[in-house]
């Protein structure tokens, strides 16, 4: 049989989102918000559908997430100078305020999950990890142009 490393990278995934959810509540943000404010802190001016590559999930997704970040006062659309149907997103100042809690919350999960490996061990699943995205990249790049897999 083949080894099923998606159920644990799944459950990994969910048993952090499900603590950053609870904890996050605190400064304000709802489920999940707070990857939206990260990777449009570190990519200012980026536009929705980079957005959508960078976090893997759908523009109608991507649409309602920042909606309602805005609406929260976090993120900030701007129309492009040249052309006014681009909008750039920034975080505004208290999106930046709020970068560090969610920034240190994420490095402490990193040091968890890390817990009793080495920095080459560290290192090697990091490698692997990214290979794995790699190869599922031009899968979801060919489902969300409206490919179907083959399988």
């Amino acid at each position: 049989t083949m080894i099923d490393i998606l159920r644990e990278v799944g459950m990994i995934e969910r048993a952090l989102d499900s603590m950053s959810n609870i904890e996050f509540k605190q400064i304000g943000l709802a489920r999940g918000q707070y990857l939206y404010v990260v990777r449009i802190y570190e990519h200012p001016g980026i536009i929705s559908e980079q957005l959508s590559n960078l976090i893997k999930v759908d523009r109608t997704t991507i649409a309602r997430a920042v909606k309602k970040l805005e609406q929260k006062g976090f993120i900030e659309r701007r129309s492009d100078p040249q052309n006014k149907k681009i909008k750039h997103l920034f975080v505004t100042e208290k999106g930046k305020e709020i970068y560090p809690f969610i920034i240190r919350e994420n490095q402490h999960s990193n040091a968890v999950a890390l817990r009793g490996f080495t920095d080459e061990e560290a290192q090697q699943v990091h490698d692997y990890l990214v290979r794995v995205r790699h190869n599922i990249d031009g899968d979801w790049n060919l489902v969300k142009h409206g490919g179907k897999r083959e399988y």
